[in-house]
């Protein structure tokens, strides 16, 4: 019989449960003390702490353990050591210390550190993270981390975030406070994102380099059939998919991720996997374990995950919803309007303060899901553009804006749907629809932050969101704090906010020409590419924001900022150069060779019957032979570029030139080799077609 679902779910985490039975009830209490308050754990109780892990991870037959970490390669990285010590008759002891759980010690020279580390200077440490549970895979107890330089500067992905939430909570405690709400010890941000990706053949994929080497397809005609049939979103699971969900999601569950919706997606071959939100710091934990079991059980399987944002001309590509809202330790969403939104001050306060973050840090969020593949998907019309504006509803536009003009808001009663068959019961309807073209949208009781690229850690989007409603929420708190009529002020402040950040609330088609020169009127930015929104992060406006809470120092910042533009010429100069090796070494000989059989061909036919006028080979063999020397001429001159690009040292200089002169040579040399490749006998092409990827899963 097979085992239920809660029979199992969160077996391979050592969570609460299992430290209740596995710890001591002083030591366990003195641990959750530490969790919930953040201060220094005491190394008598790591070690009892360790030791417990140790005894938990031997049960289910773990034999190392790793300090599991998420570097600036977008990543998580782990080094394995067993827990066997040598004994002094020559066996081996198994052992594992309060120092080895509470700290590492990794090479911090060969990970991105923009500039932090030369690489001599080899020291960095990992430190405990005890408010993400340790999990076991693959025989090892992983035990999540925060990476560090061994001069302090952060190295990682997980400890901004940790010091944003520390932030947000402390000055949402201020702003509650004063709404009389001082039972609440603690505010957490909670994240869901929503993961698309694709699956292929496993033996389609080893025979395309650019897949293997670049996570997208830098070549390929669109086959007759792509998606605009909308047969495959929500369509029936075929049977290799199906048996993939299924495992995958019982690895999940064994980790203790809530792994709750799966469906097929628009474009063929693509689907999504969305989990229950959890806090923040967990919800990132989650989603990079997700990605790695998405890709090890698809292999499994016969299959390949594509992660990255456009693997596929010519059909949607992939992003990742994130999901966000704000709660108290009493169980209170912050973000939940209520059955009367209007007279919800505290509601509205806390809805003001993320539109007024939003539209100040807009170029921030931006620069957030900043990445080389995320600009081929962003502004497709199949994700939101690169402006950022926000999504509230009918019902939440009119609240706030009979607050902002000073007239009244009619109340909107609650209605229900008739669908006409007397057997369906009526439906009841939502006060305001959904608008999936927003890059941020409120659905309810949470925003939906939908720029984010199906590959990203959600830790750096988060982070920053954090950080810029922290600071509207201080400055609320600082101007609050000090009045002597707080409803009065409270009405006032809200009603200032809102007409000062109104022009960020769009809840129009944002996919639109019009809603593009519409936000040029309003003044908000249009950052098309990673290279004119990474300045933003340096300026000194950013620099003073994550200064001031502590999250980011100065130096910090700018080593994020040469590790993104670093990570974007690598990643170009990569398909560059991976595009002119399948065209030279395949694509090219391919063509001489069929257009060659075509002429001997021609040749033979005409020597037979030397009436037939072989329109079709003579037209098709002329074609490819121009096509050919075009292609040829276009790879010599995409070459070039990517040496000229390679002499550039200063980091923007060079993005900017990849930007704007490597990626169009890359299109025109897929432009003529996409056209040469509907000329040629399927037989004869070399590499997998998009109809064979797309369609033979």
């Amino acid at each position: 019989m097979t085992e239920r679902v809660d029979q199992y779910f969160g077996s391979m985490v050592f969570g609460d449960r299992m430290m209740r039975e596995y710890l001591a009830k002083d030591t366990y209490r003195e641990l959750k003390q530490t969790i919930r308050e953040g201060k220094e754990l005491d190394i008598t109780i790591a070690n009892q702490v360790a030791h417990a892990m140790k005894e938990w991870a031997l049960s289910k037959g773990a034999t190392h353990f790793t300090h599991w970490f998420q570097p600036m390669t977008g990543i998580t990285a782990e080094k394995h050591e067993s827990f066997i010590s040598p004994a002094k008759d020559g066996s081996a002891l198994l052992e594992f210390s309060g120092k080895e759980l509470i700290k590492g010690e990794p090479d911090a020279s060969s990970f991105p550190s923009g500039g932090l580390r030369a690489t001599f200077e080899a020291r960095g440490y990992t430190a405990w993270d005890p408010s993400s549970y340790a999990f076991i895979k693959e025989n090892t107890l992983c035990i999540p981390t925060a990476f560090c330089s061994y001069s302090g500067e952060v190295l990682d992905k997980k400890t901004p975030l940790l010091r944003s939430m520390e932030v947000i909570s402390t000055q949402a405690l201020r702003i509650l406070k004063l709404f009389g709400k001082t039972e609440v010890k603690r505010v957490v941000t909670t994240v869901g994102p929503e993961q698309e990706y694709f699956l292929i053949d496993k033996s389609l994929y080893l025979k395309r380099k650019d897949l293997i080497h670049t996570g997208r397809t830098l070549l390929g005609a669109r086959p007759p059939k792509g998606q605009e049939l909308e047969d495959h979103y929500f369509g029936n699971l075929k049977s290799r998919v199906s048996a993939f969900m299924r495992e995958l999601d019982e690895e999940l569950w064994k980790l203790g991720i809530l792994a709750k919706t799966e469906h097929n997606e628009v474009a063929p071959s693509q689907h999504e996997l969305a989990p229950i939100f959890t806090t923040s710091n967990l919800a990132v934990d989650h989603n990079q374990l997700t990605m790695e079991m998405m890709k090890k059980t698809a292999d499994k399987h016969g299959l390949v995950c594509l992660l990255h944002e456009k693997p596929f001309a010519g059909v949607n590509g992939s992003g990742k919803h994130n999901n966000w809202s704000i709660s108290t330790d009493t169980g209170i969403n912050l973000l939940e309007p209520g059955d009367n939104p209007k007279d919800n001050a505290q509601f509205l306060l806390f809805l003001v303060a993320v539109i007024a973050a939003v539209d100040e840090y807009q170029d921030l969020l931006r620069v957030s899901v900043a990445s080389a593949g995320n600009d081929h998907r962003l502004g497709a019309n199949e994700a939101p553009p690169a402006i950022v504006s926000m999504f509230l509803g009918e019902e939440l536009t009119n609240i706030l804006d009979s607050l902002a003009d000073g007239t009244d808001c009619p109340c909107k009663a609650p209605s229900s749907m008739l669908l006409g068959v007397n057997l369906l019961p009526p439906l009841p309807k939502d006060t305001t629809d959904r608008n999936r073209t927003s890059p941020f949208a409120f659905t309810g009781n949470k925003f939906e932050f939908r720029m984010l690229g199906s590959s990203f850690s959600v830790s750096g989007p988060n982070f920053v969101l954090n950080t810029i409603i922290a600071d509207k929420l201080s400055l609320f708190a600082d101007q609050l704090e000090n009045e002597q009529d707080f409803s009065c002020a409270l009405s006032k402040l809200v009603k200032e906010t809102y007409q000062k950040h109104r022009r960020i609330v769009f809840n129009g088609n944002n996919y639109a020409q019009a809603w593009v020169e519409e936000a040029q009127k309003r003044g908000l930015s249009n950052l098309k590419s990673t290279v004119d929104a990474l300045p933003a992060f340096i300026s000194r406006k950013s620099i003073d924001l994550f200064s001031k809470f502590g999250v980011l120092n100065e130096t910090e910042i700018h080593s994020r900022y040469e590790i993104v533009l670093e990570n974007y010429c690598k990643t170009i100069n990569i398909e560059a150069l991976t595009m002119t090796d399948m065209v030279r070494k395949q694509i090219l000989p391919a063509l001489s060779s069929f257009s060659g059989s075509l002429a001997r061909s021609a040749q033979d036919k005409l020597a037979l019957v030397p009436a037939l006028t072989l329109s079709y080979e003579k037209s098709t063999v002329a074609s490819l032979s121009r096509l050919a020397d075009s292609l040829d001429s276009a790879v010599v001159e995409l070459e070039k570029r990517v040496v000229d690009a390679r002499m550039l040292s200063e980091v923007l200089q060079a993005a900017r030139y990849y930007h704007d002169e490597v990626l169009p040579a890359m299109a025109e040399v897929r432009s003529l080799s996409d056209c040469a490749e509907l000329l040629m006998g399927e037989a004869s092409y070399p590499i997998p077609t998009y109809e064979q990827l797309l369609y033979s899963v």
